[in-house]
């Protein structure tokens, strides 16, 4: 407003202003604009035309929170009946009347309507309210809704609920927004200046929909046109004679209208909402008043028994250690019992959604669930209400009766189990919170080990504390267990502070009876989110963060405000279970929490003030006691006449004498001497007591609020911060320290006896502590300094000591890289051999020509030049020590010794060649010895075991087979990895590498014997120790071959024979130096242009595949379905059990086929050579041109260096040495020829043969696998399905869309040789049981459906029934029938007998349910 005129501030429109913050709003705060104002009672924007575009929107999500009660009275059997509704208003089906107008009115159509609705309250704004203007510029076209609910009373306007639409402006302007209406309305109600033709009207009257048409300038009264149309003058009569016309006429027309649901869900996340839509799925799915029964089992019976055993352990009687220790057990089963019940599908699901939102989506999400919650809990709230209300009016007529029979038995038992309904109905977002709590509480509880997942429990506190950050009400204390979880408090508030920093807090709290207004009113403060609608009170106790502006940081001594709402004091719906004693102690805990505490009383009846006066002032007592300083404000709500000084000042007095009498009382029961509640307190009657006006004006349903009110809150809220401005608060781990504190004491039955202040003693403690790090560290320093002389000076390395001595152990630290620097040197040493070795030999081929030029056949040049060669590198090599191949299988054998086997038993297991296919094995009771006992057990005694026949069983289970399987796996991959790190290319092979892996496998090994049940023999190991020597033997030859290829000067020498005869025998024909240099610039070429279009196209194989091959292009799911349908399409049994046992090698063999498949057989490589190859050339040909035409004159030197230089982007140097070409001056002839000497490579180059491929550095499949088969290769505990999860270390849990019968693993029921057929995803939501064989522990059977309990093996997985759908295995499991059993030695009988049905299917089903699987 300040960059408006001031002559033109009074010209906008409310309206106008109202509109412009509605645009500018996202879409959370338009839902709280129009939340507040349906609070207010005034319309709100259903079609909003943008003032840009001039589209209509229609903001339904700003509709989901709104909710409204009214009472609906129908005729029943000749009585009138009235019934109770409460509901979200977009759920609500009522008529809906459409009012706009056709031109220009003298009167106000929207002061008209309200007077339907309310006549002493302007829900609609009009021309007539204080502040209009003639100008509309943003509200002109905007349609309002507003709803009449009837209060169930005679002077009701209509007996249901009826919602009213009214278009602003000039309808024949706005034929978008009347078209939408008039298609949606039940009624349309169009005000015209007079009647004539239009065709709006007419195509009203001739739609089917009532009709009703008020016409300014006639008088008539209200008449039938035809069927449901209606005509009705407006002129002669006043506003409230033309009202009750217009209603007369709705009422008659509405009572044969169809209703209509007014909203439907937003599109504004539909993500998100489709997520809350799966919610509502799982919420409905179970009966109402079992919801936090089933879905929410942590925070039920488990935590309400563990919170009275846990009271209970501090009020012990008798044998009072052995009942501690008993309630403690019994504590720590129900924390055992919670743990079990943990992963409820509620939770899971809330918590893997919450966890993967953005902070926007994240918000929606739980504002979306939490309307979810209410109206579940609102739909059969009200229902119940009405049962419990019908059953308490019988009771009370058969209790005036006098009614002895057990009728009013019956009645009171009713009326008990209908008051638990209640509370089991209501369930919102803060129990699901509570879930969590409990969650976390009992996992810290059992000391389980967390796991670095998104969705794990350890991460609960975290994932509250960012909620809490960002605005969300916490729960302190659970008002249904009356309990305060302190663990899940401390986890949230330190995460809190470790994401805030350890903030200073002013703690807030409010007390109170229930449904006397304090969370209205602190909302209403602070703009907070406590519970306020009928049915969802406060429960307990709950807190929320309020964090200052910058701007008023300024003034207080602390960042954020810490609001602490609670339940209501005198609760009836605890009536029964709920004593004085809970109340005191509620009070009690609250009041100490806090810095400031709001006692908020409702009325000015004292009398009825006496109990809750009599909780606080014992509360403040025992603050007083231990030493807690609070203050309190006391707040008078709803007193009818808040400006009248004098009955104010007698309503204070009256109150302190109330608190007086009530101190004295306490004084006597708590044995204080105290007589004044300023005895206990620092409280000044006249400041420290507010009056408020009541909230509503009238009575609801259509009641507005009251605007004194708000004024009332406001001033409460700036004399609070005025006297919170003398506090520091209480940082945030003060704040916890103080929760435990009152809590522990709480716990027993004398609080002030009980209490500790631990803040208080910390800080003494703390100083005691420093005090006494400062000496010993002190003392310590000194005594490692005489430590360090003394020994110096007794070896004689000191004779004198000085303060220079204190320095010399800093020099300790510089060590580093000592054999990376030397290899460097090494290194360099070669280079300079090289450079060393092609000047020598350069000259001596031109020296040896000087003999030879008058040769004529090569072949004589060939005899002289072999004849000399071995001379010069015998000279060359001279003093320097070759490099010795590796001598690997001799080295294996050295190894195996070393780590103590025998030599003869290493040569048994090399002989009998078992570990070439180790993981291939189908059975592996061969290396399994004896099962583990309570003593220790020696292999030896392992292998004289094995002699007694004292296996551990005659088979091994298919979990135990799997166990194994995945050992060598994992063994195999650290090892390979381990080896492949080595530096062999560059340094050479040496045998400790082999020694340091092979002690690798050995220690796995003994780790895995460490959590079996039995021990692997000997052969086990050797044999494992083998196959991966085996695996890593071809790349240790490999390297080191390229190590000898770059390191050994004889081997270097030998390879460059052919380039320098070829020098030699140019130089003999009588070439240039220009020719010479040439050629020798062309051989170098060739090389490394030939390794560049190789990996190149290697390069480009990979990414074509990729791109294009169906196996390839999308994730590791679509590439295991490709595996599947080739598996399928060979029907190869062999292949099928590499896949089952070994399914990461299988694939990787599987990629290698298909690139081989395409070398071998697509034209697409040779365009990929050829384009690489022309490429390359040009690539060449240019810097030939570029260094010549920079060098047109000079020395070979510059013309080289340059052209070495351009070389460097892409191709390896040439790096010739030029002072054997010195005489070349002119570069034109020397480009030339290299390019015509290049001509004849490149046209062979274009046609390389495709299996070269495979010697690229580069390999097109490695590259593939690397991508494709760099992920989660877990697999199922049940059936060995692998989880597809593209990520290798995925936050979530592990999954496979295909999970198969475990039979196919060879599983079989337990004592017989009938094999399991059934699918692990049926079995999970069955009764079946099982072993849980990953579990060193488990000595029972479970069910399946609890299998996450049976260990982590299984938790981490996710395991959704799915009635085994997928047709593949089953038509495996027949084709296959004969091979599986012979490989097993088991049978498809019995119980495990093949069904009829799977024999139906075939191949063309399996692979297409492959199709349908992966689109699901």
């Amino acid at each position: 407003m300040e960059s408006v005129p001031e002559s033109q501030q009074s010209t906008i429109h409310p309206l106008d202003l109202q509109m412009a913050v509605f645009h500018c709003s996202d879409d959370f705060l338009k839902q709280e604009i129009v939340t507040k104002l349906s609070q207010c009672q005034y319309a709100l924007p259903l079609l909003v035309p943008d003032p840009s575009t001039g589209d209509i929107e229609c903001p339904l999500w700003t509709f989901r929170q709104i909710k409204k009660s009214w009472k609906k009275t129908e005729t029943k059997e000749g009585s009138k009946v009235v019934t109770m509704k409460s509901m979200p208003i977009c759920k609500a089906e009522t008529p809906m009347v459409f009012c706009f107008r056709l031109g220009s009115l003298s009167a106000s159509k929207s002061q008209f309507i309200n007077t339907l609705i309310n006549d002493r309250h302007n829900t609609f704004f009009h021309r007539n309210c204080p502040a209009s203007t003639k100008s509309r510029l943003l509200f002109d076209g905007v349609v309002e809704i507003a709803w009449y609910c009837p209060a169930g009373k005679p002077s009701d306007t209509f007996p249901d609920c009826v919602a009213f639409c009214n278009l602003h402006g000039d309808g024949l302007t706005y034929d978008k927004q009347l078209k939408i209406m008039m298609d949606k309305s039940s009624v349309n109600v169009v005000f015209v200046p007079t009647l004539k033709k239009d065709p709006v009207i007419s195509e009203l009257l001739k739609s089917p929909k009532p009709l009703i048409v008020l016409v300014e300038d006639e008088t008539d009264g209200a008449k039938q046109m035809k069927n449901n149309k209606y005509k009705a003058g407006l002129k002669g009569r006043s506003l409230s004679d033309n009202s009750d016309v217009f209603r007369k006429t709705i009422s008659s027309i509405l009572t044969a209208c169809d209703r209509c649901k007014n909203y439907k869900n937003n599109t504004f996340c539909e993500k998100v909402f489709s997520a809350v839509k799966d919610m509502t799925n799982i919420i409905q799915k179970v009966e109402t008043f079992k919801v936090k029964e089933t879905l929410l089992p942590c925070q039920g019976e488990f935590w309400h028994k563990w919170g009275q055993l846990n009271k209970e352990q501090y009020r012990l009687t008798g044998d009072v250690e052995q009942e501690k220790s008993k309630k403690q057990t019994e504590m720590q089963n129900q924390r055992e019992n919670q743990s079990r019940n943990a992963k409820s599908e509620l939770i899971t699901y809330f918590i893997k959604h919450l966890t993967s939102y953005s902070p926007d989506e994240r918000e929606f999400f739980l504002k979306s669930t939490q309307i979810l919650m209410d109206d579940h809990a609102t739909n059969c709230f009200s229902s119940v209400l009405q049962n419990y209300d019908r059953v308490w009016s019988e009771f009370k007529e058969l209790k005036e009766k006098r009614d002895k029979s057990n009728d009013l038995q019956s009645k009171q038992e009713n009326l008990a189990e209908i008051s638990k309904q209640l509370q089991s109905v209501t369930c919102g977002l803060e129990h699901i919170f509570r879930e969590m709590g409990q969650i976390y509480e009992a996992h810290v509880s059992l000391k389980k080990q967390p796991k670095n997942e998104a969705t794990d429990w350890s991460k609960y506190p975290e994932l509250a504390a960012e909620l809490m950050i960002s605005g969300h009400p916490m729960e302190l204390m659970d008002g249904d267990a009356g309990q305060v979880p302190i663990t899940w408090i401390s986890g949230l508030i330190d995460q809190v502070i470790l994401k805030l920093g350890d903030k200073r807090v002013f703690v807030l709290s409010v007390l109170g009876i229930q449904s006397s207004g304090k969370s209205t009113m602190l909302n209403a403060m602070f703009g907070l989110q406590f519970a306020v609608s009928a049915g969802r009170c406060t429960r307990g106790a709950f807190m929320q963060l309020v964090k200052l502006s910058e701007e008023m940081k300024k003034d207080f001594q602390w960042d954020y405000i810490l609001v602490v709402d609670t339940e209501g004091l005198r609760a009836l719906e605890l009536e029964g279970n709920t004593t004085l004693h809970h109340d005191n102690e509620l009070a009690t805990f609250v009041v100490g929490i806090g810095n400031m505490t709001l006692v908020n009383i409702f009325g000015e009846n004292l009398s009825e003030m006496q109990d809750i006066l009599q909780i606080v002032v014992q509360a403040f007592m025992r603050m007083k006691e231990v030493k807690l300083s609070p203050s309190c404000v006391f707040v008078h709500q709803n007193v009818t006449d808040v400006g009248a000084a004098e009955k104010n000042m007698d309503g204070k007095r009256k109150l302190l004498e109330k608190l007086d009498e009530m101190v004295q009382l306490a004084a006597k029961e708590e044995g204080c001497a105290a007589e004044s509640f300023s005895d206990i307190i620092e409280f000044d009657v006249q400041k420290d007591v507010k009056y408020f006006a009541q909230l509503w004006e009238g009575s609801p349903p259509m009641a507005p609020p009251n605007p004194g009110y708000s004024e009332s809150v406001q001033e409460l809220k700036s004399y609070i911060l005025s006297k919170a401005a003398t506090s520091s608060g209480v940082t945030l781990s003060q704040f916890k320290t103080k929760v435990k504190d009152l809590w522990n004491a709480l716990l027993n039955e004398n609080f002030v006896f009980s209490f500790r202040n631990t803040l208080e003693i910390s800080v003494y403690r703390k100083l005691e502590t420093q005090y006494g790090n400062w000496t010993w560290s002190l003392r310590q320093e000194m005594l490692r300094i005489e430590d360090q002389l003394y020994t110096r000076i007794e070896n004689g390395l000191l004779d004198q000591v000085n303060v220079n001595c204190l320095h010399e152990r800093l020099m300790e630290k510089i060590r580093k890289l000592s054999d990376v620097i030397e290899h460097k040197k090494t290194s360099k040493r070669m280079d300079e051999n090289k450079t060393m070795f092609e000047n020598t030999l350069l000259q001596k081929s031109k020296e040896l020509s000087n003999q030879f030029k008058n040769t004529k056949t090569q072949d004589e040049l060939k005899v002289h030049f072999d004849s000399v060669w071995k001379d010069w590198v015998r000279e060359l090599t001279t003093g320097i020590k070759p490099v010795e191949n590796a001598v690997i299988a001799d080295d294996v054998i050295s190894v195996l010794q070393q780590l103590g086997f025998e030599l003869s038993f290493i040569y048994d297991c090399k002989t009998l060649k078992t570990f070439e296919d180790l993981p291939k094995q189908r059975d592996f009771l061969l290396f399994v010895g004896r099962e583990k006992k309570q003593k220790q057990i020696t292999k030896q005694d392992d292998e004289d075991s094995s002699k007694k026949s004292e296996m551990v069983s005659k088979v091994l289970l298919p979990q135990e087979q799997n166990q194994i399987r995945n050992l060598i796996q994992a063994v195999e991959k650290e090892a390979l990895e381990l080896i492949k790190s080595k530096p062999v290319a560059t340094r050479g092979y040496n045998s400790t590498y082999l020694f340091e892996t092979a002690a690798l496998v050995k220690k796995k090994v003994e780790n895995f014997e460490s959590h079996c049940k039995y021990i692997m023999k000997k052969k086990f190991t050797v044999d494992l120790i083998l196959y991966v020597f085996d695996k890593a033997e071809d790349w240790i030859l490999n390297s080191h071959a390229q190590f000898i290829k770059n390191n050994d000067a004889r081997s270097y020498l030998e390879s460059k024979r052919n380039q320098y005869y070829s020098v030699f025998s140019s130089f003999c024909r009588g070439n240039s130096s220009a020719v010479v240099l040439a050629e020798v610039i062309c051989e170098k070429l060739k090389v490394s242009m030939t390794e560049f279009v190789l990996n190149r196209t290697a390069i480009d194989i990979a990414g074509h595949m990729r791109r294009n091959d169906p196996a390839f292009n999308e994730n590791r799911l679509n590439l295991e379905k490709h595996v599947l349908k080739s598996l399928a399409e060979k029907e190869d049994f062999t292949d099928y059990i590499s896949y089952i046992l070994i399914p990461k090698q299988y694939i990787e063999k599987f990629i290698h086929e298909k690139v081989l498949t395409f070398i071998m057989g697509r034209e697409n490589v040779k365009f990929f050579i050829k384009k690489n190859a022309e490429y390359i050339e040009k690539f060449v040909s240019e810097a030939l041109d570029q260094a010549t035409e920079k060098v047109q004159e000079g020395n070979a030197t510059i013309w080289l260096q340059e052209f070495d230089n351009l070389l460097k982007k892409k191709l390896t140097a040439v790096s010739v040495s030029s002072k054997h070409f010195l005489d070349l001056n002119k570069f034109d002839f020397l480009k030339d020829y290299i390019k015509k000497g290049l001509v004849p490579f490149i046209q062979d180059l274009t046609k390389l043969p495709m299996m070269k491929i495979f010697e690229a550095r580069m390999k097109p499949a490695q590259m593939l696998i690397d991508q494709l088969c760099d992920c989660c290769w877990e697999t199922c505990p049940f059936c060995s399905a692998v989880c597809t999860n593209t990520v290798k270390d995925h936050p979530d849990k592990h999954c496979v869309p295909f999970h198969r019968p475990a039979g196919i693993t060879g599983q079989h029921f337990k004592g017989s040789k009938e094999m399991d057929i059934d699918f692990c995803t049926t079995s999970v939501a069955s009764n079946k049981m099982f072993f849980p064989v990953y579990n060193l522990y488990a000595t029972l059977a479970l069910p399946y459906k609890y299998y996450k309990t049976a260990g982590v093996r299984y938790a981490e997985w996710q395991i959704t029934p799915n009635g085994s759908t997928l047709a593949y295995w089953k038509w495996f499991t027949c084709r296959f029938q004969k091979d599986l059993e012979m490989l097993y030695d088991l049978e498809f009988q019995g119980t495990g007998q093949i069904p009829f049905k799977w024999r139906t299917y075939t191949k063309n089903d399996a692979i297409k349910s492959l199709e349908e699987i992966y689109h699901t």
